[in-house]
């Protein structure tokens, strides 16, 4: 059980820059990881059309597949870590399996492929929700410092998915390496992520981690009411919720469907009253969420493609050589790097104001900024109609709103999550953040399938546009509503 003398050493702390020494460590670990995850990203689509003359569609279908059971499984990981290993052991079982899972993917042969990707699936399961999970436990309830905190942790995120491209795509581009060259060094990443954590856990994150077996025994003593989670609630969920999946006409659909339904039985059925209602709201922003990431995750799948195929890979003459079409995947991550910092102090100095926007509201900002992004691949999308290599400037252009719209969302979803979530559900609340991105990534995989089916590259485009301002309009309308479900905590 976590130790409350070691958890308020750790929410005093503000030795790093004004945070917690811990968050350092979590910065670290988290961007080797996704160095990891993202260099293998980089590399998938363009090695299964490229290498293996896969279609587009089929590629696109299999990147769609993946991504979304890539951020499936921490909804799985989150429950486990809440009730029973908690996120400290899980962190150190998914880096091993997730490492594993690389290497296998450096090896010949179509087996080696399919069980790499799985084992990589199931290790981000134990991985990916808990390391956010842990930010948001170094901070005490109230903390003004957590925004920014999760911003900070972002570049993290970033600085890793940053290098990944630009390492593993020149490895798989180079005549003297190859593409297995590529997938072994994301395979590196992840070991040298999970080195920096089982040497630092002790030191700058004691007593951070461990299960909280203690909660129900502490309402007790207190004397309040706190309903418990039954296994059954999660059960029914999953069992009316795969049915209505495997309805929808597949076997991905079956597991989709029991996950949310089990995620929805648990966290519903298994609160009451305030709680409730702040599960309830959590619910509400994954769903305009999936809406964000179904268009942004474009950018492993059909952008990747449209850099590969309908890009002047000399950048307009500044090179002589074509750079790898896997780099443009690193130009996202270098903007987070460059303006994360003063996202962090634009938050922290209206917050300081009482002039800072509410977290719907960012996300309403984000998904504009993300359909602004898309009107410059419309437009690009014009010359690649009439058979042209078009400028590097449009993709660079929309990568550069997308990344405006992604640090108003995605590193304040996550704080966000922290913060209403139940003490019970913090890890389970988190995987239904990535469950939205699971649902996000199907939905992108299936819709960047059609590249090759619709008329036109500018009709293709076009579809993004529509669907996320949409979406923000939407959201506007529920802002009031997501306010009030969450009254009882600044979000």
């Amino acid at each position: 059980m976590s130790s409350p003398a070691a958890h308020s050493e750790v929410f005093a702390d503000r030795s790093l820059f004004g945070h917690p020494k811990g968050l350092g460590l979590l910065f670290v670990t988290e961007m080797w990881e996704r160095f990891s995850y993202y260099g293998m990203r980089a590399l998938l689509v363009l090695y299964l059309v490229n290498a293996q003359h896969w279609t587009a569609e089929r590629a696109a279908t299999l990147y769609g597949n993946y991504t979304m059971l890539v951020f499936l499984t921490p909804l799985i990981g989150g429950y486990l870590a809440d009730r029973i290993i908690g996120t400290r052991r899980s962190l150190v079982i998914g880096g091993i399996i997730i490492a594993a899972g690389h290497f296998t993917l450096a090896l010949q042969g179509e087996a080696a492929f399919y069980i790499g990707l799985g084992l990589i699936i199931v290790g981000t399961g134990f991985f990916k929700s808990n390391v956010s999970t842990q930010v948001g436990q170094i901070y005490a309830e109230g903390d003004q410092r957590r925004d920014a905190g999760f911003t900070i942790f972002y570049m993290g995120i970033n600085t890793g998915a940053f290098l990944g491209p630009l390492v593993c795509g020149y490895l798989a581009d180079s005549p003297s390496f190859g593409w297995h060259y590529g997938f072994a060094a994301a395979g590196v990443g992840m070991v040298l992520g999970l080195i920096t954590y089982v040497w630092g856990r002790e030191k700058y994150l004691p007593g951070i981690g461990l299960p909280h077996f203690g909660v129900q025994e502490a309402a007790a003593a207190s004397g309040a009411v706190i309903p418990v989670a039954n296994p059954m609630h999660g059960i029914g969920g999953a069992v009316i919720g795969g049915v209505l999946g495997f309805l929808g006409g597949s076997v991905l659909g079956l597991a989709m469907g029991a996950v949310i339904g089990g995620a929805l039985g648990i966290a519903i059925l298994g609160t009451q009253g305030e709680e409730r209602r702040r599960v309830t709201a959590i619910f509400i922003v994954a769903f305009f969420v999936v809406f964000f990431w179904a268009a942004y995750e474009q950018a492993g799948s059909s952008m990747n493609l449209f850099a590969d195929r309908n890009t002047d890979l000399t950048l307009g003459g500044l090179v002589s050589k074509p750079v790898p079409a896997a780099w443009f995947q690193s130009v996202n991550s270098g903007f987070i790097l460059i303006f994360s910092p003063l996202a962090a102090w634009i938050w922290m100095s209206l917050a300081k104001r009482k002039l800072e926007p509410s977290t719907a509201m960012k996300m309403v900002i984000g998904l504009g900024l993300l359909g602004t992004g898309f009107m410059f691949m419309v437009v690009g999308a014009r010359g690649a109609d009439q058979g042209l290599r078009v400028s590097w400037i449009w993709l660079v252009s929309a990568y550069f709103f997308h990344t405006l719209g992604e640090l108003c969302l995605s590193p304040i979803g996550l704080s966000y999550v922290t913060k209403v979530s139940p003490v019970r559900f913090a890890s389970l609340m988190m995987g239904v953040w990535f469950l939205a991105n699971a649902a996000a990534n199907k939905l992108g995989g299936t819709i960047a399938a059609m590249v090759e089916k619709i008329p036109t590259l500018t009709q293709f485009y076009t579809i993004f546009v529509v669907s996320s301002f949409s979406a923000a309009f939407l959201m506007l309308l529920c802002v009031p509503l997501l306010k009030r479900l969450t009254s009882s905590v600044k979000a």
